[in-house]
């Protein structure tokens, strides 16, 4: 399974990345916001920022809602850099710009899934990676992770390549769960990446070990 990085905060983008289990980036305009980056120019440069950091697999989100201009906003947005992948929303015009897209060579990703009929005219479509949010879904009291199970039961049926990328995944057991079913891929932020570190066996373990290794370097002649 691939980890993705939700954040467009660029040191936690770096930590995650010496790490050495990060496959990608995913952001969109909420997360360029609270990291105070505005205007069109300034988030451009911060998509390249963020390509330098990363081996590949950078989601850049179109903001235009239209088929030209899903069109023209994405094939500038995929001119950028070679990893870029261009995030297309779920809707009608953002499926037929999944199709252009496809037939041009360009991945994307489409984002803001939150059925398995959706999924599904995403792959149909050629969509590279498919975003169903997890944790939105458990907002509304709706098992976000049993969609994860209905999408890929689908694509596994009918060989659809298209890549199932969790979203919207909060916490370390939505990870564990998520890989479980078989997501393709996770994105979440890096506190939930580093909590799956932790576990207080671990920790107590390590504390005795350390503290066998002090007693026995003070027992030295």
């Amino acid at each position: 399974m691939k980890f993705f990085i939700d954040t467009a905060n660029l040191a936690q983008i770096r930590e995650a990345y010496d790490l050495g289990v990060l496959d990608g980036v995913t952001t969109n305009p909420s997360l360029m916001a609270k990291e105070g980056i505005t205007g069109q120019d300034n988030v451009i440069k911060h998509y390249i920022d963020i390509c330098d950091i990363v081996d590949d697999n950078v989601s850049a989100e179109v903001i235009a809602t239209t088929f030209d201009e899903i069109i023209k906003e994405g094939e500038a947005l995929a001119a950028l850099n070679e990893k870029i992948v261009v995030k297309v929303p779920m809707i009608k015009d953002g499926v037929k710009a999944i199709k252009y897209f496809t037939d041009k060579g360009i991945r994307t990703n489409c984002t803001l899934v939150f059925s398995a009929g959706q999924a599904l005219l995403a792959a149909k479509a050629g969509a590279t990676f498919v975003s169903p949010f997890v944790g939105r879904l458990d907002d509304i009291s709706t098992d976000g992770l049993a969609l994860i199970e209905d999408i890929r039961l689908i694509y596994d049926n009918y060989g659809y390549e298209t890549q199932i990328l969790a979203a919207s995944v909060r916490h370390p057991m939505h990870i564990l769960e998520c890989a479980k079913i078989g997501a393709d891929v996770i994105t979440a932020p890096l506190s939930a990446i580093t909590a799956l570190l932790k576990h207080p066996l671990t920790d107590s373990g390590l504390a005795q070990f350390l503290a066998d290794h002090a007693k026995a370097a003070a027992a030295k002649p």
